[in-house]
C-alpha cells in the first residue's frame, strides 16, 4: 500500500538525525526515513576502526541527547579536552537514537536498506520490491554532502597487480609487519592513519607520506565548550576578528592567523595552500612533525610494483611496503543550493563546519517560520571549503546568518537552549565580577562590524 506522510527524508547519517530530532521535538509532524545502510549513523559505518571525532563530542549529534556527558580524556593526545567519540561510540549512540526516540514516538517510520527511486517510490535493496511515499509537505534530501570514504570510493589512480593497496580500515586488521607504508592522502584520514601507526610502534622513517598539498588545520584546544574553557573559546573568536582588521592582504591574513595561534601547519618552512578544517592537539601535530618522508609531487597517477608515479614526478616502491589509501574527498566542495527549494528541504552548513548544528536550526526554521523565502534568506548555504581562502567566504556567510537570526528573538531564544550550540553558551553565564570576561566580550563586540568590512575587502581581492 502506498504511503503517506509529512516529512520523507532521505538518509540516516548524522544531518539526517539532527533534522529529524529537532522536527520531532518542534512539530507533529509524520516522518519517513529512507537510507541504503542497514543502520543509522550513514558514512560512520564505513570509517576506519580508529576513527574518532575532530571536535569535541559535546558539539554533535542531536540536540535533545547528550553524546558525552561532559567528559574530558585525562590521557593520550587529548588529554585536558573534551572527549572525541569513536566510531564505534557514535554508531551505538544513532541506533540508540532511532530504538529509544524516534521509533517508540509513533510518528517515524523508518526503511533502512532501501533507496529513493524518483520522486516518490521507495526500492528495497534486498527484495527490489517498490513502494509509493507520498509527502504531504517537504522531501528531505540529507544526501547533499556527498561524503567519501576511502572504504566505498576505489583510488582515483591505477594501481597494477600485486601491489598491496588497501583502504586505511585494514590498517587496524594487519596481522603481520609490514616492509614500510606508504600513505596516499593528506587529509584528516590520511593524518589519522599516521598518528595511528606512530602509536603502534611504527618507525616514522618507515612511514612515507604523499601530500599533494599541505593544509592549514585549527588546534582543538580553541575549540573547547563550557564556562572552565570561556577564554580559549571566546579568546579564540575575538583573535580571529582582531586578525581580520590587522589583515593588509589574505597572505598576511594566513599568517597572521598562524601567528595569532589560530592556525597551525604541518611543516613550518611550507606555506600550506589547502584548508579542509581538520583539527588536530598540539600533541597530534608533534606526533605528524615525525614523519620526515613526506613526498609534494602532486597527486598520485598509478602505481606499479616498483614505483609511484605522480604529477610531478616518480618515487621508488620498495618490495613489500603497504600502500594505504586514504585519498578519499571527505566532503566535498558541492556547490550551495538552496536550502528550501520548492517540496525539496536540502539541508547545508549554515555556520563554519556546523553540520549537525545546522540541520537542527533548519528543522527548527521550518517549524516555526512559514515563508519559504524569508527561510533562505536567514539561511544562507556555505560550501565547504578546500583553499585556505575559502576560509573567509566561510566566515562571511557565517557572520551574515548570524546577523540575520539576531534579530528574531524566538530564534534566539532556541540557540540560546540548544545543546549544539553549547560552545557559545557560556557568553550568557558572564557574572558581574568577571571582569576579564567581560573585557573580552567588549572586544569581541567591538571587532564585529571592522572585521565584517575587512572580510569584504580580503574576498573583493580574491575575485
Amino acid at each position: 500500500m502506498p504511503l503517506e506522510t509529512d516529512y520523507l527524508v532521505m538518509g540516516a547519517g548524522a544531518i539526517g538525525m539532527a533534522f529529524v530530532d529537532t522536527l520531532l521535538t518542534d512539530t507533529d509532524a509524520q516522518i519517513v526515513i529512507v537510507d541504503r545502510h542497514h543502520r543509522p549513523g550513514g558514512h560512520w559505518n564505513e570509517a576506519y576502526p580508529f576513527v574518532r571525532l575532530h571536535q569535541p563530542a559535546a558539539q554533535y549529534g542531536v540536540n535533545s541527547r547528550e553524546l558525552c556527558h561532559g567528559t574530558k580524556d585525562t590521557v593520550g593526545l587529548n588529554a585536558g579536552m573534551y572527549g572525541l567519540s569513536s566510531g564505534a561510540e557514535l554508531i551505538a549512540y544513532f541506533d540508540q537514537l532511532m530504538q529509544q526516540r524516534f521509533l517508540p514516538s509513533g510518528r517515524v517510520r523508518y526503511l533502512p536498506m532501501s533507496q529513493l527511486v524518483g520522486s516518490d517510490e521507495v526500492e528495497s535493496l534486498v527484495t527490489g520490491a517498490r513502494q509509493r511515499v507520498t509527502a504531504r509537505r517537504k522531501v528531505v534530501d540529507c544526501t547533499h554532502s556527498r561524503m567519501q570514504v576511502p572504504a566505498t570510493t576505489p583510488p582515483r589512480y591505477a594501481v597494477a597487480q600485486g601491489v598491496h593497496c588497501v583502504p586505511v580500515n585494514e590498517l587496524a586488521r594487519l596481522a603481520r609487519p609490514q616492509a614500510g607504508y606508504l600513505i596516499v592522502g593528506a587529509g584528516k584520514t590520511g593524518m589519522d592513519a599516521c598518528i595511528f601507526l606512530l602509536a603502534q610502534g611504527v618507525d616514522p622513517d618507515h612511514i612515507r607520506w604523499v601530500m599533494p598539498r599541505d593544509s592549514w588545520v585549527l588546534d582543538r584546544a580553541n575549540l573547547q565548550s563550557g564556562d572552565g574553557f570561556f577564554m580559549n573559546t571566546w579568546g579564540n573568536l575575538t583573535r580571529q576578528l582582531e586578525t581580520l582588521v590587522a589583515a593588509e592582504s589574505v597572505p598576511d591574513l594566513m599568517l597572521r592567523l598562524e601567528a595569532a595561534g589560530e592556525w597551525m601547519r604541518i611543516d613550518p618552512s611550507v606555506l600550506p595552500s589547502a584548508f579542509h578544517g581538520a583539527i588536530l592537539s598540539a600533541a597530534e601535530l608533534a606526533q605528524l612533525r615525525r614523519i620526515h618522508g613526506v613526498v609534494r609531487l602532486g597527486r598520485v597517477k598509478s602505481i606499479d610494483a616498483s614505483e609511484v608515479h605522480l604529477e610531478q614526478g616518480s618515487i621508488p616502491l620498495p618490495h613489500g611496503t603497504l600502500v594505504v589509501d586514504c585519498s578519499a574527498a571527505g566532503i566535498p566542495s558541492v556547490a550551495a543550493v538552496p536550502v528550501w527549494a520548492g517540496q525539496r528541504i536540502t539541508p547545508q552548513w549554515l555556520r563554519s563546519f556546523g553540520t549537525v548544528f545546522s540541520a537542527a536550526l533548519i528543522a527548527h526554521v521550518e517549524a516555526t517560520f512559514d515563508d519559504d523565502d524569508q527561510k533562505n534568506a536567514m539561511c544562507t548555504p556555505i560550501v565547504p571549503p578546500s583553499h585556505a581562502a575559502d576560509w573567509l567566504r566561510m566566515l562571511a556567510v557565517s557572520m551574515k546568518n548570524q546577523q540575520l537570526w539576531s534579530k528574531h528573538p524566538q530564534l534566539q531564544q532556541w540557540l540560546a537552549e540548544a545543546r549544539l550550540n553549547s560552545m557559545f553558551h557560556s557568553a550568557a553565564r558572564i557574572h558581574p565580577d568577571e571582569g576579564e570576561k567581560i573585557a573580552l566580550m567588549q572586544r569581541y563586540r567591538q571587532n564585529i562590524k571592522p572585521a565584517a568590512a575587512k572580510l569584504s575587502e580580503l574576498i573583493a581581492t580574491l575575485r
